[in-house]
């Protein structure tokens, strides 16, 4: 059976549109997780399309249901949250009132739910939004709903 180029990515065994493997974006430093915009479609894939990276792949219903019967690609999605979650937990730039982080966490929310189911995306948005309490609570109401939508599929 041939992969998806998302499934690919996840399983460690394609490259996204810049060909960089999975592990190549896991290794990346926190600057290079700031600075570099066309990753996280590849890492949390979505079945619609990205505003802010035209071109980027959209997840389809039958690579969603490859990527989750596959135990490779489902490690490589856990590595890629992990690697999120250093980076949410190491760095404070998006812990402000709007940043554009805040897009990222509702796009893996919403991958995570997705593909991983709602207790991957629970501990996540739990993980989040106890960094923002932890800094006073900065992030507007605006984000940390559509977080909290992510949670239920809305």
């Amino acid at each position: 059976m041939r992969m998806g180029p998302i499934h690919a990515f996840l399983a460690g065994e394609g490259s996204d549109g810049e060909g960089r493997r999975l592990a190549d974006v896991v290794a990346f430093g926190d600057a290079r997780i700031e600075g570099v915009h066309d990753f996280i479609q590849w890492c949390f894939p979505l079945r619609e399309a990205s505003l802010a990276v035209p071109g980027a792949p959209v997840l389809t219903r039958a690579e969603a249901e490859a990527i989750r019967a596959d135990p490779a690609a489902l490690s490589g999605l856990r590595a890629a949250r992990d690697r999120m979650m250093r980076f949410y937990g190491d760095t404070n730039g998006w812990l402000r009132a709007h940043d554009h982080n805040h897009l990222r966490i509702t796009r893996i929310l919403r991958a995570l739910r997705n593909l991983l189911g709602s207790r991957e995306a629970q501990a996540f948005h739990a993980f989040v939004t106890a960094r923002n309490a932890e800094a006073g609570a900065p992030i507007n109401p605006d984000s940390l709903r559509y977080w909290a939508n992510a949670l239920s599929g809305d």
